[in-house]
């Protein structure tokens, strides 16, 4: 047995997964909002809760994190969740826990999750997107995460949005929070489709809310999501083209968004520096627990 940690902004999420990939246990509790020291204590008692649920201590902990551990110093760094940033996070659960610890981003423990017996079980090449408040992605090969010399592999949503389309304001885009303008997470995630739809003229509305409205037949919504699938493809194409991956899944809020899976392959061939695209596009079978199941699956069955 191992225990997964997914430390998000919102919640702490704990499992109890066995060798076979079966969820034992499983329990949620609320982030404390922006304390360090009080999130290390919640992640030490859902620990402790789990161990207690399965009768067992000392199981290994793998803990997926909304940023990255710097190999320069061990400190966090490009957490959106800012109070982590500059911490010796690993060191720390390691001293609160007792025991060693893994550590990797959230995308990435969703890619491995995927990859490893999800939508994407039995692919060579997994390309991971989480589309949400954010966007993050992660790459595994062979089942194993690539990481790469600056920690950073995958996170495609700090690029700046490809082949922008000035007719439609692309230029030089929104600020995001890493200072740059016109990132593709800017543009791709939730409250980015959200406030493309408020800048061409649209009432205030939530992602949910523009997809359902589209359904039902409203040109503005329709056009809106028609602009965010266009991007979506225009920055998926680019991966594409570097990686060339044999499966892309798709998780997060926005992974819910059906057509989705229909559009952005129509799309994307514009850009795909090939004759045909074979690269299947999925949303994550396990949905929201893909994060979890793959910070458990940071140790070997």
């Amino acid at each position: 047995m191992r225990i997964g940690i997914d430390l998000g902004g919102t919640k702490i999420e704990g499992v109890v997964m066995d060798a076979g990939s079966h969820i034992l246990a499983r329990h949620r509790v609320p982030t404390p909002p922006d304390d360090y020291d009080a999130a290390l204590r919640t992640i030490a008692d859902l620990v402790g809760t789990l161990e207690r649920e399965v009768g067992a201590s000392g199981l290994p902990v793998g803990a997926g994190t909304p940023g990255a551990r710097s190999k320069v110093d061990g400190r966090m760094k490009n957490c959106n969740s800012t109070c982590l940033n500059g911490h010796f996070l690993l060191e720390d659960l390691e001293q609160r826990l007792g025991r060693a610890v893994r550590i990797a981003n959230d995308a990435d423990c969703m890619t491995l999750s995927e990859a490893r017996d999800g939508a994407a079980a039995g692919a060579h090449c997994v390309f991971g997107v989480i589309i949400g408040t954010g966007v993050g992605g992660g790459v595994a090969v062979g089942g194993e995460l690539l990481s790469g010399p600056n920690a950073i592999a995958g996170e495609w949503g700090h690029n700046a949005l490809p082949w922008p389309r000035p007719e439609w304001g692309e230029v030089p885009g929104p600020l995001g929070w890493d200072g740059r303008h016109g990132s593709i997470e800017t543009w791709c995630c939730g409250p980015g489709l959200a406030e493309d739809h408020r800048r061409h003229g649209g009432e205030p509305l939530r992602g949910e809310q523009i997809v359902e409205r589209a359904e039902a037949g409203d040109a503005d919504c329709e056009a809106t999501l028609r602009r965010w699938e266009d991007r979506l493809a225009r920055a998926l194409a680019s991966i594409i083209n570097v990686l060339d991956p044999d499966a892309i899944v798709i998780g997060g809020g926005l992974s819910r968004i059906e057509r989705l899976y229909r559009n952005v392959p129509r799309l994307w061939g514009q850009w795909v520096f090939s004759d045909r695209v074979d690269t299947r596009i999925v949303p994550a079978q396990h949905g929201d627990s893909s994060g979890v199941r793959g910070a458990a699956w940071l140790w070997p069955e």
